[in-house]
């Protein structure tokens, strides 16, 4: 008798387990930032809190739409992850020259919270870094970046 479309097949539940690329990048994006997290609790932001500020910081004054495109995130996603840090004074968002444009800047306050976690954060990556090895860790991010490039370009 043949399986029905509705029946699980657990040798292919365990193949995605296993084998997706999907399924295990974002396993391990979820350990490492459960890490990054917990060593960054001191300074009230998450690491995803961290990356936007770093970004901004680099950045300068920065439209949303490009933020959004620089740390590969939907510009909904982004929008909502910024209420947070704007609520406690970090970041400050204000219509651009063209109106329909909203332009993220860091404040002062965002700077000084920034300064604080950077020393949290340098912790996390050194953990990863000395756990995974210098060699491993530099193939690591080679290939993150290389796996970027293909999702993108798909």
């Amino acid at each position: 008798m043949e399986k029905q479309a509705t029946e699980l097949d657990l040798t292919q539940l365990i193949t995605i387990e296993d084998t997706c690329a999907c399924f295990n990048l974002r396993k391990a994006s979820r350990a490492v930032t459960q890490l990054f997290d917990e060593k960054l609790e001191p300074s009230g932001l998450l690491v995803t809190q961290l990356t936007i500020l770093v970004a901004i910081s680099i950045l300068g004054s920065v439209a949303i739409s490009d933020l959004a495109k620089g740390l590969v995130m939907d510009r909904t996603t982004l929008t909502r992850n910024l209420k947070p840090p704007e609520r406690e004074g970090l970041i400050q968002i204000n219509p651009g020259e063209d109106r329909r444009v909203r332009v993220v800047t860091l404040t002062d306050k965002g700077r000084s919270v920034l300064a604080q976690a950077l020393p949290l954060w340098q912790q996390a990556q050194a953990h990863i870094v000395e756990s995974l090895g210098q060699e491993r860790f530099n193939l690591l991010l080679s290939s993150l970046t290389t796996t970027v490039s293909i999702a993108r370009n798909s």
